[in-house]
């Protein structure tokens, strides 16, 4: 194994030296010495396809690691991302006999396991392919590992992990960062792709989750057929949902289609919490009677309940044009650093909301908002958590989709209406408790975000922008009193809420005991400003700098 690998090795660096040397120049025009250069988007670009050409050239494993980092802007340039997300999993198709090897190996003869089987895949891929078969008067596919191909992935594996170290000296700290958690999850995924076991699980629950939906078909599996490199299930046929003239001749209805497509993703994401990671058209098709087919789930994932609410703040944010709103549920997430500049990220996001509005004001495109938020946070520190990147390509890819069977499809109304549905955005005295709640929490968060922008206060003090001197008459007393009143702060709040919750749900007098607690609370704050005593003293000086200024 190891002495594969370090073949692997000198073929990998032979592949990559080229760029490797013409990003080291980037840095240094003489390689070890002297200013570095700009590179233009044209040189991206021509330097993206050579890059994506290499990743072809090496095989199945650099083909995936390809497809995965077209889901990370924190790693890469748009040009990249651009080029690699055309990238497609589709190599020829191994041996038959190596093939059936697996299956014998694996659920025992073909002759004796299927009535009949089409030795001719329907499909290839780096790490599988996929052949029909019948059993019981019933046709099934059946998915096969790729012959051979653990050991190339294991070799591979130890590459990518030797290379880290020489490809961070090209990049900066935050992106060292992010190429370090990509390995772990390039590792992480390949392997779960490889693993049909988990890929039939995923299956189940997946098809279980969406048992009552009638407009969607999700392939059952044959558990007693599949292994963890085998995987049979039923073959469900249908036309490929990017064929439009096909859908037309059908006489099925487009839009329908694109709004079911995006309530179920909505329903797997901000829902179920598991979803189908990979919807290019592929693996996406329409039965003649109009219900959507879903295939090969090897990529999937989940969103933990924390990411689902702010998937479901970030849609509402942008339904309603709030910058501020968007950019708080980025850096909550953890996509965006505190330390970017709002004013500059406001501006793009009000730029971005009103390119995609195109001539109709009420019309949103999702994907081009994504697309020019991933231009610019290239530029600032960011990191994407592993099932956040996956859930960005969902998005970006089926709002691809919808608009492909439908040009004026409304990404965000259909969103809006799906969480209006669902029960996440509620009416009358709900609303009005949640608005409470919501600034309540928005107290929480703010003592997260006020960090950043008081250092970034300090930054323009540090450079005499302002200079200002605060003296408190009692230091240790003050800020007693300071804690007094945040305690005594936060327990109205909560006691306020308590009230208005039960006001709205339970009886008066559970109301009235709430406000009760409340109202001796209320008048300890309120005597803590009003008491001589109690009252924080200290006054602004300026500086004999500013002094000497003003003199002048």
């Amino acid at each position: 194994m190891m002495l594969r690998a370090y073949r692997r090795f000198v073929v990998v660096a032979y592949q990559f030296l080229p760029l490797l040397l013409a990003y080291a120049r980037d840095k240094n025009r003489f390689l070890l010495f002297g200013p570095g250069r700009t590179v233009a988007p044209g040189t991206r670009r021509k330097r993206a396809r050579a890059l994506l050409d290499s990743l072809l050239t090496l095989g199945p494993t650099f083909i995936k690691l390809g497809q995965l980092l077209s889901t990370r802007p924190d790693v890469l340039p748009p040009e990249y991302i651009e080029e690699f997300e055309r990238l497609q999993d589709d190599v020829p198709p191994a041996d038959w006999e190596a093939a059936r090897a697996i299956i014998e190996d694996d659920i025992g003869p073909v002759g004796d396991v299927f009535e009949d089987f089409d030795t001719d895949p329907i499909s290839g891929a780096s790490l599988g392919q996929v052949y029909t078969a019948r059993i019981d008067d019933r046709k099934v596919a059946v998915k096969v590992r790729r012959p051979g191909i653990e050991p190339l992935v294991e070799a591979d594996l130890r590459v990518v992990r030797w290379s880290l170290p020489i490809l961070m000296r090209f990049v900066g700290e935050a992106r060292s960062f992010s190429l370090e958690t990509l390995a772990d999850e390039f590792e992480k995924t390949i392997r779960e792709e490889m693993d049909y076991d988990r890929e039939r699980r995923m299956l189940d629950e997946i098809g279980e989750n969406l048992a009552d939906n009638d407009a969607v078909r999700i392939p059952d599996a044959l558990s007693e057929l599949s292994t963890d490199r085998v995987l049979t299930m039923e073959y469900v046929g249908g036309t490929k949902i990017s064929e439009i003239d096909r859908l037309d001749e059908l006489g099925l209805d487009r839009t329908e289609l694109a709004e079911t497509l995006q309530r179920t993703y909505f329903q797997m994401v901000v829902e179920d919490g598991v979803f189908h990671a990979d919807p290019h058209p592929g693996n996406l098709a329409v039965r003649d009677d109009g219900t959507l087919v879903f295939y090969d789930f090897g990529m999937s994932g989940y969103v933990d309940p924390f990411i689902q609410g702010k998937i479901i703040e970030f849609y509402m944010a942008v339904s309603a044009q709030d910058t501020d709103a968007i950019l708080d549920t980025l850096i909550e997430m953890g996509t965006l650093s505190p330390e970017a500049d709002r004013e500059v990220m406001s501006n793009i996001m009000e730029l971005a909301i009103a390119d995609a509005r195109g001539e109709d004001i009420e019309q949103y495109r999702v994907n081009q908002i994504v697309q020019q938020v991933e231009d610019t946070i290239y530029e600032f520190p960011l990191r994407l958590p592993p099932n956040l990147a996956l859930v960005l390509r969902v998005a970006t890819v089926v709002e691809g989709v919808c608009v492909t069977l439908d040009p004026d499809f409304d990404f965000i109304a259909v969103a809006t209406d799906f969480l209006r549905e669902e029960g996440f955005i509620e009416e009358g005295a709900r609303d009005f408790i949640a608005d409470r709640a919501d600034e309540v929490r928005a107290f929480g968060e703010s003592m997260v975000r006020v960090p950043p922008k008081l250092e970034s206060a300090l930054d323009d003090l540090d450079r005499g922008d302002v200079t200002l001197t605060v003296e408190f008459d009692r230091g240790e007393q003050t800020f007693d009193r300071l804690a007094k009143r945040i305690v005594l702060g936060g327990l109205l709040a909560a006691t306020v809420v308590s009230a208005s919750v039960l006001y709205a749900f339970a009886t008066l007098e559970a109301t009235a005991l709430a406000l009760a607690f409340a109202i001796p609370i209320g008048l300890l704050l309120w005597r803590s400003f009003r008491t001589r005593s109690q009252r924080i003293g200290g006054g602004p000086k300026f500086t004999r700098q500013r002094l000497r200024e003003r003199e002048k």
